[in-house]
């Protein structure tokens, strides 16, 4: 009797539904937009200042919520989330909601409110934004039990507090408009920002 060494055998491609059967690429949507630089996004960051300086936070919203680069590169994807947070922060809290009434309606508002979803979540993740150079100061505390805990200290080079403040004012106000429903279909879309 011949020995056959089982740890040897591919499982997955005697499988009919394995990765390996079928082409990955399918899973995502034949409608993505080509991939995007940096430079691109870096444009784009430029047309939405010239907007907010225009006084039109709507337009700029909407701009940059269309043009996002879902099949961009990672630097590209993050100069386009500081692009959506500067719109994000420069417009006011008593004007949120008649804005993001304008841009989620009529002809592909919905996807707009999904993108902008997913820039909340994606800023939300995001660490807080510094100036570049990491404090070197640290405090230690000693503990009862012997252990010292080490934790930075904010000496006000944060503003990573009131990002975070106008995130949560936005996604309040984007499910109060939208429903719970733009939640779930972030979280189960493959595309990301």
């Amino acid at each position: 009797m011949a020995q056959i060494n089982y740890r040897t055998i591919n499982v997955d491609a005697l499988d009919p539904e394995a990765a390996v059967n079928f082409p990955l690429d399918s899973l995502l949507p034949g409608n993505l937009p080509p991939p995007t630089t940096s430079s691109g996004a870096a444009n784009v960051a430029t047309q939405v200042r010239q907007m907010l300086r225009g006084g039109d936070p709507e337009g700029a919203l909407r701009h940059v919520l269309d043009t996002a680069p879902l099949g961009g590169d990672d630097r590209a994807k993050e100069v386009h989330l500081a692009a959506v947070i500067e719109v994000l922060q420069g417009i006011r809290q008593g004007e949120m909601t008649r804005i993001l009434e304008g841009v989620c309606s009529g002809d592909g508002g919905s996807e707009r409110a999904d993108c902008l979803m997913k820039y909340l979540y994606k800023g939300m993740a995001a660490p807080a934004p510094s100036s570049g150079v990491q404090s070197p100061r640290k405090s230690v505390s000693p503990q009862s039990t012997g252990f010292s805990q080490i934790q930075g200290r904010n000496l006000g080079e944060g503003g990573g507090g009131q990002q975070m403040s106008v995130l949560l004012s936005w996604h309040e106000k984007l499910v109060e408009l939208t429903g719970t429903g733009s939640i779930v279909r972030v979280m189960t879309d493959r595309r990301t920002v």
